[in-house]
């Protein structure tokens, strides 16, 4: 038995699922069609039995009626021709009150037993005149027992022919099992088929953009499949933006690259023919050479930091938001000593806690107050504040510089954006953009907008005390 199974499993395994399901639904509608097939010729059977049985009674009642008081003899014995009446004949239970006139019927031990009383009234088929009878067997009193029999070749005749109308109807329900099933299989799982033919171009072409067609209505009325396909053009929208992305990013980091590498080139060019350079020259050439080298470093930790920050990092604690303001505004003031930073800490907002990566938020932060100490004009400071408020904590980092033009405020979080007035200024371009990903994976936001009076203002703001959504920060 476990072989049997074992061989219908490996032949199910190797099947397409169309032709399993179209199996499977034939089978169904098939085994229906042919139940109701068999049960109508069983119910057809019954009911003409039923009906000669009721002729047989209605015939013995009659004999009954009319011959009540005779002695055991023949009543009837026409019923050889299919338009005659019942053969009747009266039986004792003595076999030597019989009569001398051999009888039409059968009689058996059965029959003197309903003669007697001692069995109950019965029907039987049996064969006379090359003809098949059906006889019923009944009590006619005083020891005796009436037999009556009809021809039943008329009933026997249409239930063969029940059959054979059966059996083709039946066969019909088959082979319209086989289409539906067919029609099933291929309707049922046209979504399927769009989108596997979808998912083999994509593979072939490597070209995220295609999509599945679905049918149209309310997404709620869709069924498993249709979602499933509506899953999968979801699916399908994320790995384009995350495909052009990729892109995006090497190709705007390979522009970056370019310029300060091709110094590099140049500077180490020169250094390696220093017999020819002056000491000047030489120590202009070295100058260049350390510069380049440091914003090529720090462009690459950069693209290095954002690689690493687009994977889940679960490992999270309870930081004190006011803490880490605190250590990365110390930190800045000795980064950038010809600025002013000034830090306030809101009522409420100095034992605010959050769940996240401390070294993380340090870095977010750190990259706004680079970003303002970049673009304050000397003399002025660059502000600092936390304010806890019913269910959320803000922090926003101000300077008094030229601000962000209304024009560029869309694109400031972008990788390797850098407005027209921050080209000439140290920078990758990548600061920003790294924060804001930071900020979002410790289901926080970072927006950016014009400052009252003058300058750029950055606010972070984190929801609710809990974790952040997704599996951790990134």
């Amino acid at each position: 038995m476990s072989g049997v199974r074992r061989l219908g499993a490996r032949w199910r395994r190797r099947r397409p699922l169309r032709t399993r399901l179209a199996l499977a639904a034939s089978a169904a509608v098939a085994l229906v069609a042919v139940g109701v097939c068999a049960a109508a010729f069983f119910v057809i059977r019954y009911e003409l039995l039923h009906q000669l049985d009721l002729s047989l009674t209605q015939s013995a009642t009659r004999v009954i009626q009319e011959n009540r008081g005779e002695g055991p003899q023949i009543v009837a014995g026409e019923c050889r021709y299919l338009s005659a009446p019942a053969c009747a004949q009266i039986v004792p239970a003595d076999p030597a009150a019989d009569p001398e006139a051999a009888y039409l019927l059968p009689v058996s031990a059965p029959v003197r037993e309903v003669a007697a009383g001692t069995r109950a009234p019965y029907y039987s088929n049996v064969t006379r005149f090359e003809q098949p009878l059906r006889m019923l067997t009944t009590p006619f009193g005083d020891g005796r027992a009436l037999q009556v029999a009809l021809r039943a070749d008329p009933v026997e005749k249409g239930v063969r022919q029940a059959a054979v109308l059966l059996a083709a109807v039946g066969g019909a329900g088959v082979l319209l099992a086989g289409l539906l099933g067919y029609a099933v299989s291929r309707t049922g799982l046209a979504p399927v088929a769009r989108l596997t033919s979808t998912a083999e171009r994509i593979a072939a072409t490597r070209d995220p953009r295609h999509r599945i067609e679905l049918p149209p209505g309310p997404p709620g009325r869709q069924d498993e499949v249709t979602r499933l396909a509506a899953s999968f053009n979801t699916m399908l929208g994320e790995l384009e933006q995350s495909v052009s992305s990729q892109r995006r990013l090497v190709a705007d980091a390979s522009h970056e690259l370019r310029t300060p590498l091709t110094a590099l080139r140049t500077n180490a060019e020169l250094l390696a023919r220093g017999d020819r350079l002056t000491p000047a020259q030489r120590e202009r050439a070295s100058g260049a050479l350390g510069r380049g080298i440091r914003e090529v470093t720090g462009l690459v930790n950069d693209l290095i930091e954002l690689a690493r920050d687009e994977e889940p990092l679960p490992l999270l604690e309870e930081v004190r938001i006011a803490e880490v303001a605190e250590h990365t505004v110390a930190t800045a003031r000795t980064h950038w000593p010809q600025t002013r930073f000034l830090l306030e800490v809101g009522a409420g907002a100095a034992e605010a806690v959050r769940p996240g990566v401390p070294a993380r938020l340090a870095r977010l932060l750190t990259n706004l107050l680079d970003n303002a100490a970049k673009f304050s004009p000397p003399g002025t400071p660059v502000e600092v504040g936390l304010t806890a408020y019913e269910g959320g904590l803000e922090l926003t980092v101000r300077d008094h510089g030229p601000g962000i033009p209304a024009a560029d405020l869309p694109y400031v979080f972008d990788r390797f954006y850098r407005a027209e007035a921050a080209r000439a200024l140290p920078g990758s371009g990548l600061g920003l953009a790294m924060a804001r990903q930071i900020a979002r994976a410790h289901g926080a936001e970072l927006t950016a907008g014009a400052a009252p009076g003058g300058g750029a203002l950055f606010t972070l703001t984190f929801g609710p005390e809990g974790p952040p959504s997704g599996s951790g920060p990134s």
